[in-house]
């Protein structure tokens, strides 16, 4: 067994002021906020404003997550971003975070996995450090969704919003602490579920964009069903590997994908709504930043602490799934 553990030192998050609720939406295509509210439990998402994307959300969180670990930039060994939404094509907006932190030398790489990037990058941050290869990793997942919503499209433009989230995960060897386990997985053959072009296989041209092919394209009846069947293996799966039992885990923190997945899920585990920490309804489906915001937003409001045990599951686009158990 490795004599080092991977704890989580720091959190933080940013999300955009501009609020764009229901009611909004139902001005822009054939919708409501009781139609809404009923299918996905969104009230509000969170807007990137003309000044904001990807990398100003991560950069912040970044820096609100250091600021919680008491480290400065030049302390990191590593950084990593989740994100379906990049800054730019090239180069990594993980490479433009260290730049934002006044980094030059310190590596930096994004991870690509759709709503479980951030797990992903938790995964294998996880592994450098316990490995002894680096001593502080800062996690990213940060997305700016709105960009590659159709608002015309009311099955999808309903569900997205934008926003960041930062971890930073530190060597300590400090016994039964810090990330217990994690699992990450993918089967491509459901890539059609969800996607978004323009890509190698199909570059961008004019006709695309006048047909709207460059927008986001969402089958949501087979996500839903993904979702839930993955949502309770990952949950056994960790049970499992472990050897905890649900009621040593305090707070349950699912990608927030849809109340409706929520719910299902817990009710299949006879677990109460209140066992999840749940903020869907303010920001909607952020992809990768969704755990990272709301693991802040959970130890900001104290209902995790130091000691507590907490199960993040994801599921998104590729399609992937991962999870992590992490003792606070």
């Amino acid at each position: 067994m490795t004599p080092y553990s991977a704890i989580i030192t720091g959190t933080g998050s940013c999300l955009p002021e501009k609020r764009l609720t229901n009611d909004d939406l139902s001005k822009l295509v054939d919708t409501n906020d009781e139609w809404i509210t009923q299918r996905t439990g969104i009230k509000e998402r969170r807007i990137a404003s003309p000044g904001e994307s990807t990398l100003s959300f991560a950069s912040k969180a970044a820096t609100a997550a250091l600021k919680s670990a008491g480290l400065e930039p030049k302390h990191l060994d590593l950084i990593i971003c989740a994100t379906v939404t990049p800054e730019l094509s090239m180069p990594a907006t993980a490479c433009m975070v260290g730049a934002s932190l006044g980094l030059s030398t310190t590596p930096a790489f994004d991870v690509s996995a759709a709503c479980s990037g951030f797990l992903y990058a938790v995964h294998m941050a996880s592994a450098f450090i316990e490995c002894g290869r680096y001593k502080n990793v800062l996690v990213i997942g940060a997305e700016t969704l709105t960009r590659v919503v159709d608002y015309q499209d009311r099955s999808s433009c309903i569900l997205f919003g934008d926003g960041g989230g930062a971890v930073v995960l530190s060597r300590s060897q400090e016994p039964k602490r810090g990330v217990l386990y994690s699992s990450i997985h993918a089967d491509g053959n459901g890539w059609e579920y969800l996607y978004t072009l323009p890509g190698a296989r199909t570059p961008i041209s004019s006709e695309m964009i006048a047909s709207r092919q460059h927008f986001m394209r969402i089958r949501g009846r087979e996500i839903f069903k993904f979702a839930v069947t993955r949502f309770n293996e990952l949950i056994d799966d960790a049970m499992s590997k472990t050897g905890l039992g649900i009621d040593d885990i305090k707070l349950i923190v699912p990608h927030q994908v849809n109340l409706r997945i929520i719910d299902s899920a817990m009710e299949r585990l006879g677990l109460p709504r209140e066992k999840a920490f749940i903020n869907i309804e303010k920001y909607g489906n952020t992809s990768a930043a969704s755990i990272p915001i709301a693991l802040d937003e959970a130890l900001r409001q104290g209902r995790l602490k130091k000691g507590d045990v907490a199960l993040m599951v994801a599921f998104g686009a590729g399609l992937t799934w991962a999870n992590a158990v992490i003792r606070i």
